[in-house]
């Protein structure tokens, strides 16, 4: 929410958070499609490719938007945490440069 026009909203059932109305750069997945919690956040080009490649126990390639090289984000593993707020200000990055 530090972001420039950062704004949280529910979105299919989920907590997810665009840069003003839309577009939209991450979302919570609640058990969605599996049995695990995570997140989803949009990624520059090769992001995602080189997370699930190198770490493919805690991101994954999601449903619905991984074609679009969004980056799943276990969150009931341990995680860098570091790493992860760099994902999530690339997903903005992301998203609002367009």
């Amino acid at each position: 929410m530090s972001m420039p026009k950062a704004t949280e909203r529910q979105s299919h059932g989920e907590p997810a958070w665009f840069v003003g109305r839309s577009p939209q750069f991450a979302t919570f997945a609640d058990h969605h499609h599996d049995d695990r919690v995570a997140f989803w956040a949009a990624g520059p080009p090769g992001a995602q490719q080189d997370w699930v490649s190198r770490y493919p126990g805690r991101f994954f390639v999601p449903p619905y938007v991984g074609g679009r090289g969004w980056i799943g984000v276990y969150l009931d593993v341990e995680q860098d945490w570091d790493e992860i707020a760099d994902i999530v200000a690339d997903a903005y990055h992301a998203v609002a440069s367009r």
